[in-house]
């Protein structure tokens, strides 16, 4: 395997943001916890009111919340339409536990049990514009479907997605989450993420939701040629890196944000 590294931009911010200090965030800690290291707090959705005029909804208002949520992605570089579009489709207050529905659309990361969490807004945003800033990839893989919020996102934007989760826990509750919205162009597996999914290789992206010390070859050797991989590397020092597949042997790796997540496992947790 040839390798080329080429550092493009690692951010370096305060690491109590998005830490989920607030209520209903507890369990959430600087290892634990898909989000990027911020250097300024953002404001909650609460201080700041939406730009875009939608009607009020009953109850949680998650129309108006959710498009609040996009134009501060769109404030923080996030200017793909289609990724915009992807985020306020997806009720992000449906794939989390009812008694934190109200911080559904903060700028955090939350809590989805079994020591995982729900990415950051901004982190799902990211991630997925960075596999699309070339070329709209067509057949996509996501390692660590957690509780499918961000494979549902990807719904919206791929025409084929596919998804695989360790813990059978997880597993069934994005199934139920998926089935519930009717979102049915996602492919759910119960497996080693580290293993990737081979029997539907190759992948003109691959998304990976947890961080390692190093991207497992497997999922390097899944990538079509001209492919882009999206990860969280690292242990208590995490940054996005980003793969672009050159050839049969060839990778080149490019350093992002700074981030912290929660760490990529092996092996099948029932």
């Amino acid at each position: 395997m040839q390798l080329t590294s080429r550092f493009v931009c690692m951010a370096i911010r305060d690491p109590k943001s998005g830490s989920g200090s607030g209520r209903g965030l507890h369990g959430i800690t600087p290892t634990n916890s898909n989000t990027r290291i911020s250097a300024t707090r953002l404001p909650r959705l609460q201080d700041r009111p939406s730009i875009v005029p939608v009607s009020e909804n009953l109850g949680l208002n998650s129309e108006r919340l959710r498009a609040a949520m996009v134009q501060r992605l769109h404030d923080q570089g996030i200017t793909d339409q289609r990724i915009l579009a992807a985020m306020q489709m997806v009720p992000r207050h449906a794939f989390v536990d009812e008694a934190l529905a109200s911080r559904a659309y903060d700028d955090a990361a939350l809590p989805i049990g079994h020591g995982q969490t729900i990415s950051q807004p901004w982190v799902v945003a990211r991630m997925i514009s960075a596999v699309c800033e070339s070329t709209l990839p067509n057949r996509v893989l996501e390692v660590g479907t957690g509780c499918g919020y961000q494979a549902a996102v990807m719904s919206q934007v791929f025409n084929q997605v596919y998804s695989i989760e360790r813990i059978r826990a997880l597993y069934d509750i994005a199934r139920e989450h998926l089935r519930a919205l009717h979102l049915t162009k996602v492919r759910l597996s119960f497996g080693d993420g580290m293993a990737g999914f081979p029997t539907a290789a190759p992948y003109d992206a691959i998304i990976v939701a947890a961080a390692g010390i190093r991207i497992p070859q497997a999922l390097l050797d899944q990538l079509s040629i001209g492919g882009i991989l999206i990860a969280p590397e690292g242990t208590s020092a995490q940054r996005l890196v980003k793969v672009h597949r050159t050839s049969e042997s060839s990778w080149e790796r490019f350093e992002l944000e700074a981030v912290r997540f929660v760490p990529l496992k092996a092996g099948l947790q029932n």
